[in-house]
């Protein structure tokens, strides 16, 4: 069996718009000024700083800013929400060949809702979100849990996120990866453009 493990955000929907609107109406519950759209997609993906600190100026989420973010994005998480181009028509025809997976930092059951909202949550056998781990992306726990379901060995699967904590998992959990630059992020090297070369990248592996 092989399987390919998605991340969500960024690299299947462009979910963009939600993330920021939430962000931004826990920071202004808890006193802060919003921030800058680009610039909170930006950071959010960045395994360099710790985004409870960044954003809302604790050590570690509390239990309150979890409850103001979940709640407020529970309404909010299909807003603007979309299939970034080509996904859809790379998903139908991966299907019948791959076990398709998604690791995704962001709730499961968000996750659920948003996928099948665009129609492709039924492509998913199995879709972990960060509170299906103890420690979510870039610890590789989401890819071992994946693998392990499956009964799939590390070469026989590969990863494609849009960002470092993404890549990072991935070469911790020995699995090959792809980093996509049609997310939140705007690499100069080692990314690749369109659905097109994705499509490339993921046959050359498993030719």
């Amino acid at each position: 069996m092989r399987t390919i493990i998605f991340d969500m955000d960024g690299t299947l929907v462009n979910s963009g718009t939600s993330i920021t609107n939430t962000v931004n109406y826990v920071r202004e519950n808890l006193g802060f000024e919003k921030m800058e759209k680009n610039y909170i997609l930006e950071k959010v993906n960045d395994p360099a700083i710790n985004t409870a600190k960044f954003f809302y100026g604790t050590e570690s989420i509390t239990q309150q800013q979890k409850e103001l973010f979940e709640n407020h994005y529970r309404e909010t998480c299909l807003e603007d929400l979309e299939l970034y181009e080509g996904v859809f028509e790379l998903i139908d025809d991966l299907s019948s060949e791959f076990v398709l997976t998604v690791a995704t930092n962001a709730n499961s059951n968000f996750a659920k809702k948003m996928l099948s909202h665009l129609e492709i949550e039924k492509y998913f056998k199995t879709i972990v979100g960060y509170d299906s781990v103890k420690k979510p992306k870039p610890n590789p726990e989401m890819i071992n849990k994946i693998l392990n379901k499956h009964n799939i060995e590390k070469e026989n699967a590969q990863l494609i996120g849009d960002s470092h904590k993404d890549i990072i998992a991935a070469k911790n959990a020995g699995v090959d990866w792809v980093l996509v630059n049609w997310g939140f992020s705007n690499y100069k090297k080692d990314a690749i453009q369109n659905i097109k070369e994705l499509e490339e990248r993921i046959y050359t592996k498993f030719k």
